[in-house]
């Protein structure tokens, strides 16, 4: 079964690193200079290689939710201003 995460982290993941953090994750740049990954992630093998390369590129990891399904995960529009960010 494939569990659905939602990861935020300090800062704002530029652009160009975002093919280090896994395939069929969505990206979104909070108002409040965060980044929230949040999609499927297949095993825990898969998210401890993300948080990994999170580790990595030295961003803070603020916080790691898991979801049943990918609607339970969505960040509200109303607290955060959401941008996607630049395609891989």
């Amino acid at each position: 079964m494939i569990d659905y995460y939602e990861l935020r982290v300090k800062g704002h993941i530029d652009g160009k690193w975002l093919h280090c953090l896994g395939e069929g994750l969505t990206v979104l740049h909070t108002d409040g200079g965060d980044t929230i990954l949040s999609g499927p992630i297949q095993d825990q093998a898969a998210l401890h290689g993300i948080l990994a390369q999170i580790r990595d590129l030295a961003l803070p990891l603020l916080a790691v939710n898991t979801f049943d399904s990918p609607e339970d995960g969505k960040v509200d529009d109303d607290e955060e201003t959401q941008q996607k960010c630049a395609e891989r």
